[in-house]
């Protein structure tokens, strides 16, 4: 008598057991695509540079402090350094980069 018991007490617990395994499977193929890696800003330099491409260049908000700026620049600079295999070009962009946000150069200030 205990033995159908144990049975039947065995299979109800599988049957759970795969429901909710086969609902967690299908609650994970419906989550949304999620990229791994971040995405890059796609296009060109503008011919002349404003604030918010200048931030886009370092990697910070507009309105960082002057700490973070320098920060930025330095990381970058130090992975796109002529000396070490860079561009001379992309170590002028991260240059003016930093003036534009750290104030030394005018710019253009916002884009309309």
């Amino acid at each position: 008598m205990v033995v159908p018991l144990l049975a039947g007490a065995t299979v109800a617990a599988a049957a759970f057991g795969g429901k909710y395994l086969i609902k967690a499977w299908q609650a994970y193929k419906a989550r949304p695509v999620m990229p791994r890696a971040r995405k890059f800003y796609e296009g060109g330099f503008q011919p002349v540079m404003t604030r918010r491409e200048a931030a886009l260049v370092l990697g910070i908000r507009e309105q960082a402090a002057i700490e973070k700026i320098k920060e930025a620049h330095r990381r970058v600079m130090v992975a796109n350094h002529p000396d070490a295999g860079g561009s001379h070009y992309l170590a002028s962009k991260i240059n003016e980069a930093k003036e534009i946000l750290t104030g030394k150069t005018k710019g253009s200030g916002s884009a309309l």
